[in-house]
């Protein structure tokens, strides 16, 4: 079975009403009721037909797009933590 790469993009928005109109076009994952702004997952390979299509509406402000899958994340020389480190049963 084929995995499907998924990024997230952030719709900035005017009117919180309109958020089922945003929901459509991806997994809708979180969407703030003071800042404006929704945090939508869809397929890597659809996102700029997506983005396109979000900036089309009038009242979406801007669509930015999550550099996560992006970034690298494995990590080297980490310091390990002391405190974690410390066996608490030992005494």
């Amino acid at each position: 079975m084929e995995q499907i790469e998924r990024q997230g993009i952030i719709v900035w928005f005017q009117h919180r009403k309109n958020l089922k109109k945003i929901r459509r076009y991806g997994h809708l994952l979180y969407a703030s009721k003071r800042m404006k702004y929704a945090v939508l997952y869809v397929d890597q390979d659809k996102i700029d037909d997506i983005e396109r299509r979000l900036l089309e509406y009038p009242f979406v402000s801007k669509v930015e797009r999550s550099y996560k899958p992006f970034v690298s994340t494995t990590f080297e020389y980490v310091m390990p933590d002391k405190a974690k480190q410390y066996d608490y049963k030992s005494s």
